[in-house]
């Protein structure tokens, strides 16, 4: 593989000693980092938030085998070469202004090539250009080693953005929960006090918060109101006092009847926490949706600029749906009753969701955060490796639109989508095993499993002397045979004995 500059034979050993020691310590210091942030998850008992960063660490090995697969391979990838007119086609940049670009480059390097040649300091200045020389006239490389480089150098940035953005959304998303809180210790604090608990109360429906609020009466232009009124809802105080209570209770008397005192507020933490390891990972669609989002990156169609438009409106189609749930749950509750007795609450159920399918959700969640990171990489990566003003970046006006509408996802996400999805998924026909505590959950899947292993035990064993009955059943009857057999050849013989001996004895 030809390239530019000097090798490690020209190279003072005391440079890559230097070198070497800088990259070793920084990867150290990191990976050092990693298991003390580790050991202190473990020791605080936060189980969900440590098998998060347990997947953080997976996914920086991958991007690690990823960067190893794109160094060693990159000679024998600009190998490969392709006709030239196909390098024509599906550019990111205008053709003809890169022609102009180039002559002007070429007549440049030249003019230095000569300058450095004739003070003997004969250094290629372009790798690509040495790259040329391994394919045939009328040929290019598929890929030069200089974009391969600025591939590798994407996907590094693709990567941290991710976890990194993921990360910031939980956090601030975890602080606005955390402000419910006081809701919940107020809940509590009525439940202990006993003249309330001794109080026979009944409660006009039409008249609590929840459904003054939520209850657009009946029909089917109030039922498009109510979507209208669910689409503003999540703008502004998308979850109140009124609705965190009576879910709260709605969740309690379907799931947990027998304990009025569950603490609601840190089960959702526990499992928002738990959901956090599905969402910073990257799995496979996601890196599908990186190869499509690249091959349409074509010039004149500004196609970075309409991809910005998916995560921001599946935010607002996931928060209208998430507003428009506890919508229903106030219909169902309204057109049913006029008065109950005792506190209204709510019935869960998983037909408010799309699919019947809650964790639904979660996924669509995902694949927000990952292409908004995805723009804001691109945004971060063409600036570093191509400066603001490059072709690729595209025209200002459709860069700042990118922009704004990157931040207005990152943080409507985290401060009105994500507490959303915390408190209503869980308004679904079971609940999730955050519901228990660690050392709860750890019993009851080692039970499981202990379980399950015995009835495969007795299923084994069952089986084992089914066979074994059978076998005896079979031995049993052949010996029962053998012995009929014997028996009729011994009585045959005997006969035949008999006969012989008769007529001597009549003849004495």
């Amino acid at each position: 593989m030809a390239e530019g500059g000097t090798t490690l034979e020209q190279t003072p050993t005391w440079v890559v000693a230097v070198v070497c020691s800088v990259i070793v310590i920084i990867s150290l210091t990191v990976e050092r980092l990693l298991h003390h942030l580790g050991k202190i998850l473990k020791k605080k008992n936060q189980k969900p938030l440590f098998e998060a960063l347990q997947k953080i660490k997976e996914e920086l090995m991958l991007l690690g085998f990823i960067s190893l697969l794109l160094t060693v391979c990159q000679g024998l990838i600009s190998k490969i070469c392709m006709p030239e007119h196909l390098s024509r086609k599906w550019l990111p940049c205008d053709p003809e202004k890169d022609d102009k670009d180039t002559k002007t480059a070429v007549h440049f390097q030249s003019f230095f090539s000569a300058f450095s040649a004739h003070h003997g300091a004969g250094r290629r200045l372009l790798a690509d250009a040495a790259s040329e020389g391994n394919c045939p006239k009328g040929k290019v490389p598929l890929l030069s080693t200089t974009a391969l480089h600025h591939l590798h150098i994407f996907i590094f940035v693709l990567a941290v953005a991710h976890v990194t953005f993921c990360a910031l959304t939980i956090l601030f998303g975890g602080a606005k929960i955390r402000q419910w809180k006081h809701w919940e210790d107020s809940v509590a604090n009525e439940e202990f006090d006993a003249e309330e608990v001794l109080k026979t109360k009944f409660t006009h429906v039409h008249e609590h918060d929840f459904i003054k609020s939520r209850f657009r009466g009946v029909g089917k232009s109030h039922r498009l109101s109510g979507w209208m009124h669910s689409f503003f809802k999540q703008f502004y105080g998308s979850v109140n006092k009124s609705d965190y209570t009576t879910m709260r209770l709605g969740f309690i008397m379907n799931h947990c009847r027998g304990n009025p005192q569950f603490n609601f507020h840190r089960y959702m933490m526990r499992a928002l926490e738990a959901d956090f390891k599905k969402v910073v990972g990257i799995s496979w669609y996601l890196w599908v949706f990186v190869v499509v989002f690249l091959l349409l990156n074509v010039h004149n169609w500004h196609a970075y600029f309409w991809i910005s438009f998916i995560p921001f409106i599946l935010l607002l189609a996931v928060g209208t749906k998430l507003e428009h749930i506890i919508t229903q749950l106030a219909h169902e509750v309204a057109e049913k009753h006029v008065a109950i007795e005792g506190d209204l609450y709510v019935k869960p159920s998983d037909d408010h969701f799309w699919f019947r399918k809650p964790r639904l959700v979660l996924v669509l969640i995902h694949i927000i955060l990952f292409q908004n990171s995805f723009e804001i990489a691109v945004f971060l990566w063409i600036c570093v490796q191509y400066k603001f003003h490059s072709c690729i970046m595209g025209p200002y006006g459709y860069i700042i639109p990118r922009l704004i509408i990157g931040l207005f996802v990152q943080f409507f996400c985290s401060y009105s989508t994500l507490p959303l999805y915390a408190i209503v998924t869980q308004m679904g026909s079971s609940f999730k095993k955050s519901i228990f505590d660690e050392h709860i959950q750890e019993g009851l899947v080692g039970w499981a499993k202990q379980a399950k292993k015995n009835m495969g035990l007795r299923k084994a064993a069952a089986k084992g002397s089914n066979q074994v009955v059978h076998k005896d059943d079979s031995s049993a009857s052949i010996q029962m045979t053998n012995v009929q057999s014997e028996q009729n050849s011994a009585i045959d013989q005997d006969g035949n004995n008999a006969s012989e001996i008769v007529p001597d004895t009549a003849h004495k």
